[in-house]
């Protein structure tokens, strides 16, 4: 049986013009705000018109674009040398999408796909919103092959492995002891963990893990805390905010580890690198480090073969 992997993810803009599709996408998902269609079109358009232009700066200050895409092309690049199958990257809210891959597939005659979540942790908002659109775009083309999606990883050793390296990494010619080490994950509205998402319980699973496998190597940290990142809106959220932690500082030497993202993008080099760390140069911080994502690493590639691969038998 002929295989075919897909690469899932939200995606990047690719360019500061796409920006707004980006959104436009996001908040049409209705797994992103869980509402009748018509109240989340108006709720997306004033969320969009409040957004946009801020938004679009931020890109620009990222060069105009996100490093997503980029560093997504440099993992398949890496991965197409260890597994015998063609690797596709398919983007939930910005080129490109899945349909390009499923077209791919479809004419080449690919009777499985394999789709590997780029998060790490399962919620309806990222890894059921990106499967649904495989199955929904499969079914608009009438083709059927068979889909298997690998299971969340958030407390694979592998993977607690491949994160530990880019915490420490980050950490080469310091003192583990002296930094408050924060975990940070992607935040969600409580009324989406309410109805059940599994998000918050394999977030922490994902922490207890890293907290594990540190005390199992003797690696000391000051402090290890768990952290939500990206709020928007009054609602309530996942707690502490990444924010009030910052800004009611009881240590002064932080590391960030982003918990939640694999590939490193806006909410990692924006939003941690540039926009929270102006609240720690205000509040006199001696010391405010972001750890990269696992990106491209070698350990990442691979579990990530690994689990293709047991997923192929």
């Amino acid at each position: 049986m002929s295989k075919a992997l897909l690469l899932l993810n939200m995606g990047g803009p690719n360019n500061i013009e796409e920006v707004e599709l980006f959104l436009r996408n996001m908040f049409a998902d209705e797994h992103i705000l869980t509402m009748n269609p018509y109240l989340r079109k108006f709720i997306a358009n004033i969320i969009i018109s409040k957004r946009l232009e801020d938004v679009k700066e931020n890109y620009r200050l990222l060069g105009g674009k996100s490093p997503l895409p980029e560093l997504t092309e440099r993992l398949i690049e890496k991965l197409s040398m260890h597994l015998d199958m063609p690797i596709y990257p398919a983007m939930r809210y910005v080129p490109p999408f899945a349909d390009k891959a499923l077209y791919a597939c479809q004419k080449n005659g690919v009777e499985e796909l394999i789709l590997f979540p780029m998060y790490p942790q399962y919620s309806t908002t990222t890894t059921l919103s990106s499967v649904e659109d495989i199955e929904k775009r499969c079914e608009e083309m009438s083709y059927t092959p068979k889909i298997t999606v690998v299971d969340p990883y958030y407390d694979d050793l592998a993977y607690i492995e491949a994160s530990c390296e880019k915490i420490l990494e980050a950490m080469e010619g310091k003192e583990t002891k002296e930094y408050d080490l924060l975990l940070s994950a992607h935040g969600l509205p409580m009324s989406i963990i309410k109805a059940g998402d599994p998000y918050q319980n394999q977030v922490e699973g994902n922490v207890s893990a890293i907290r594990t496998y540190l005390a199992c190597k003797g690696i000391e940290f000051h402090d290890i805390k768990l952290v939500y990142q990206s709020k928007v809106g009054s609602s309530a959220w996942l707690e502490p905010n990444l924010v009030d932690v910052l800004r009611n500082p009881r240590h002064r030497k932080v590391l960030i580890y982003p918990l939640a993202f694999t590939l490193d993008n806006s909410e990692t080099v924006f939003e941690l690198d540039i926009e929270h760390r102006e609240i720690a140069q205000k509040l006199k911080y001696e010391e405010y480090i972001v750890a990269s994502c696992m990106n491209d690493s070698d350990k990442f590639v691979e579990m990530i073969v690994d689990k293709v691969s047991a997923a192929a038998l």
